[in-house]
C-alpha cells in the first residue's frame, strides 16, 4: 500500500491542473486582501470570518471538481487505469490509494485561502488581524475534513463517468445544486427525509457555528465531524466495489 500511495503523490505532485488551481488560489489569496478598505477593517474572529472563511464557500469547493475530472476520470479515458489494474495489485486498494491521495490535494485546495489570504493581510494590515489560535485551528480542521468528504464523492462519481469532461461538468453541478436537489427530494419521500437532513450537503458547519465549536452539544459533533467521516467511508467502500467489478476499456 506504502509503495502505491508514493506512486498516487507522484502523480499528484506532476499533475498540471493541481498546480494551476494553487496558482489561482494563491495569486487570489495574494491580491484580493489589497482590494479590502483598510479603513473599515474588524479585527481577530470577526475579521478571518467576515473576509476570508466567507469567501471559502461554494465557489472554492469546486475546484476540488476540476481535480477530480483530470486526476481520477482522465486515467480511465488515456488508459492509465487500465495498465494499473493489469498490475497485479488489489484493485480495492488501488482506489483506495488514489482516493487517499485526491483526499489530501482536494484538501490542500480548499486550505489555501484560509492559510495564504490570512498570512497576506497580516503582513499587509497588521497582526492584530490575527484570529484566536484554538478557533483558527477548529476552522481548519472541518475545512479539511468537509474537503476529504466531498473528495469521495467526487472520486465516486469520476468513476463512473471516467471521462475528464463529463466528470468535471456533472461535479460541478452536482455540488452547486445538489442540496437544493437532495431538499426538494427529501421533502417529496419522507422515509429518505431523515437520512437527506443529515447529510454531507445539509450538515456543512455555518462560519457561526464553526466560531462556537467549543460549545458544541454532542449532537452537533454528530453532526458536523461523525458525518463527514462517515460519508468518507461509505463513499470509498462503494467506490471501490465498483471500481472492482468495473469493466475498464
Amino acid at each position: 500500500m506504502g509503495n502505491l500511495l508514493k506512486t498516487e503523490w507522484y502523480k499528484l505532485r506532476k499533475d498540471r491542473s493541481f498546480w494551476v488551481l494553487l496558482l489561482i488560489l494563491f495569486g487570489f489569496a495574494v491580491f484580493y486582501p489589497l482590494l479590502i478598505n483598510p479603513d473599515a477593517l474588524p479585527t481577530g474572529n470577526d475579521f478571518y470570518r467576515g473576509h476570508i472563511l466567507s469567501i471559502n464557500t461554494d465557489i472554492i469547493r469546486l475546484f476540488p471538481a476540476i481535480l477530480a475530472g483530470f486526476f481520477i476520470s482522465s486515467e480511465y479515458s488515456l488508459g492509465t487505469m487500465k495498465s494499473i489494474a493489469s498490475s497485479g495489485n488489489s484493485r480495492i486498494r488501488l482506489y483506495f490509494a488514489k482516493l487517499t491521495i485526491f483526499s489530501i490535494g482536494s484538501a490542500i485546495i480548499m486550505l489555501v485561502l484560509p492559510i495564504f489570504m490570512l498570512g497576506a493581510s497580516l503582513i499587509y494590515f497588521g497582526f492584530n488581524l490575527m484570529p484566536d489560535w484554538p478557533f483558527f485551528l477548529q476552522t481548519i480542521g472541518l475545512i479539511a475534513l468537509y474537503a476529504v468528504a466531498f473528495a469521495s464523492i467526487m472520486a465516486f462519481f469520476s468513476t463512473i463517468l471516467t471521462d475528464s469532461g463529463k466528470s468535471i461538468a456533472f461535479l460541478i453541478l452536482f455540488i452547486a445544486l445538489g442540496g437544493s436537489l437532495l431538499e426538494y427530494i427529501g421533502s417529496k419521500i419522507s422515509f429518505l427525509e431523515p437520512l437527506i437532513l443529515h447529510s454531507i450537503f445539509m450538515t456543512q458547519p455555518s462560519i457561526l457555528l464553526i466560531d462556537q465549536v467549543g460549545q458544541w452539544s454532542g449532537e452537533d459533533v454528530v453532526t458536523y465531524i461523525v458525518v463527514p467521516i462517515v460519508t468518507f467511508i461509505v463513499f470509498g467502500i462503494l467506490g471501490s466495489l465498483l471500481y472492482r467489478k468495473k469493466e475498464i476499456k
